[in-house]
């Protein structure tokens, strides 16, 4: 975790918020390898999960909604957590997360008793605090979609079963225990609402979802073999659920939830119903019937899932000289040293994301950065591939500190421009995973990295 959280503040995909200011426990901002590495983790779920199947539609609810939502659904009153406090240093923790009998993990203090508190973060609508009114910033997303679900329902063509999906960020003010961005007061989720029929085989589809979202995990570059279904017993299911499944990962702490599965029956849409005085029923047209329909819900967490993704892609690995030797396409002007990738035995850092995953696909490099017919090729070459990849252009230092570099933040390949480009039109292409290097025509680039980096 040391190795990855280093990794993350020195590459740019994670940093301490606010650190500026000495930091913010437990909140973190995503940089500029963050934000893409983020952004693509969700499109490939919005395509897998919303786009590629026609029972299902999107939605984008607010992050502020009705109090009442909050008061209906049962979040105001039950929302709670407990919570012990040390005597000694004040630092709080809850209960159920400390071995029992255990004093304060921080300096050994003793504990106070358990109290409940609540979860949500509160707010005020309206200029003066004292009259306005107190509303929350959504501990879930899952309320704004049966707050909609009439609406969707009415705009467009959808039959039961269908689903609704959303991706969007929640709140919770409870307390954290760390494990960098696996648990924190702002994070964002991937959710989805699936409404069936009362006697529908609600089994057979929770299974079926089941199955289906483990498809993702292999899209991903998530390994099977790292997940474990904990199927949660009676006693400690949410009341209105039949079922629910923790689907637990093995990250570098320890075997964690990463996503979920619960089986919510009608409780939802029933609660918003009564509460709202608004009908929520669904009319069958071939059985001419109405019903409140029932919930599975397949649930994601964002960062959790780039966690994940950053400690199955994260590898040290030795090289042997072989590996470390220069490479003969480089060995010209500029590598007078012999040193394509350096020339004793190393240890090679790289983020071996799948090419969809990764911050930018490719790195284009010239030669030599003095050489102005170099860079100008080069820059042709960058901004030819720019309009249908992310491409990064790298002149630092010589070529082998551009490959550790761009094997650190998981580039899936490296092109490099040299004095043979002018004469022959093709440039070195070298594969992040296995240090490979090949010679490509310029004209046949755009072909060549649509086969490489097709999903």
């Amino acid at each position: 975790m040391e190795k990855i959280v280093s990794l993350c503040k020195r590459r740019g995909f994670v940093f301490p918020s606010s650190e500026i200011y000495g930091g913010l426990a437990n909140a973190y901002d995503y940089g500029p390898l963050g934000v893409e590495l983020k952004n693509n983790i969700k499109k490939i779920w919005w395509k897998y999960f919303v786009q590629n199947r026609e029972d299902m539609v999107g939605l984008d609810g607010g992050i502020i909604l009705s109090p009442k939502i909050w008061e209906v659904s049962g979040h105001v009153k039950n929302f709670k957590d407990p919570l012990v406090e040390c005597k000694t240093c004040h630092h709080r923790f809850r209960p159920d997360k400390l071995p029992k009998g255990s004093k304060c993990p921080d300096c050994g203090g003793e504990f106070t008793p358990a109290k409940m508190f609540s979860g949500m973060f509160k707010t005020i609508i309206g200029p003066i605090e004292e009259t306005g009114l107190t509303a929350y910033l959504r501990p879930e997303t899952a309320q704004a979609i049966f707050a909609n679900f009439k609406n969707v329902l009415d705009s467009g063509t959808n039959k039961i079963p269908f689903g609704i999906g959303q991706i969007g960020k929640a709140f919770r003010n409870e307390i954290t225990t760390g494990n960098f961005i696996f648990r924190t007061y702002e994070f964002e989720q991937m959710e989805i609402e699936y409404f069936i029929a009362p006697e529908a085989d609600w089994n057979k589809i929770f299974e079926n979802w089941l199955e289906y979202i483990y498809g993702y995990a292999d899209l991903i570059g998530l390994p099977r073999g790292q997940f474990f279904n904990h199927e949660i017993p009676d006693e400690e299911r949410a009341f209105y659920s039949k079922r629910t499944i923790d689907i637990e990962y093995q990250f570098p702490f320890g075997q964690d939830e990463l996503w979920a599965i619960a089986y919510r029956t009608n409780y939802d849409l029933s609660r918003h119903q009564e509460g709202s005085g608004k009908s929520l029923e669904y009319f069958d047209d071939e059985k001419k019937a109405k019903f409140i329909p029932h919930v599975i819900e397949p649930t994601f967490g964002v960062d959790r899932t780039i966690l994940a993704v950053l400690s199955q892609a994260y590898t040290e690995e030795d090289l042997t000289p072989a590996q470390t030797s220069p490479s003969p396409l480089l060995r010209k002007e500029g590598n007078k040293k012999g040193k394509a990738e350096g020339s004793k035995v190393e240890t090679r850092l790289v983020l071996k994301l799948k090419p969809a995953l990764a911050p930018y696909k490719i790195a284009v490099f010239p030669l030599l950065k003095n050489k102005p017919e170099l860079v100008k090729k080069a820059r042709e070459v960058f901004t030819a591939l720019k309009k249908d990849y992310n491409c990064v252009w790298d002149e630092r230092g010589n070529i082998g500190k551009r490959y550790r570099s761009q094997d650190e933040i998981g580039t899936p390949y490296c092109l490099t421009v040299d004095f043979d480009s002018l004469e022959k039109g093709d440039v070195t292409v070298r594969d992040r995973d296995t240090m490979k290097q090949e010679r490509i025509k310029i004209d046949e680039l755009k072909e060549y990295f649509m086969e490489k980096l097709k999903m």
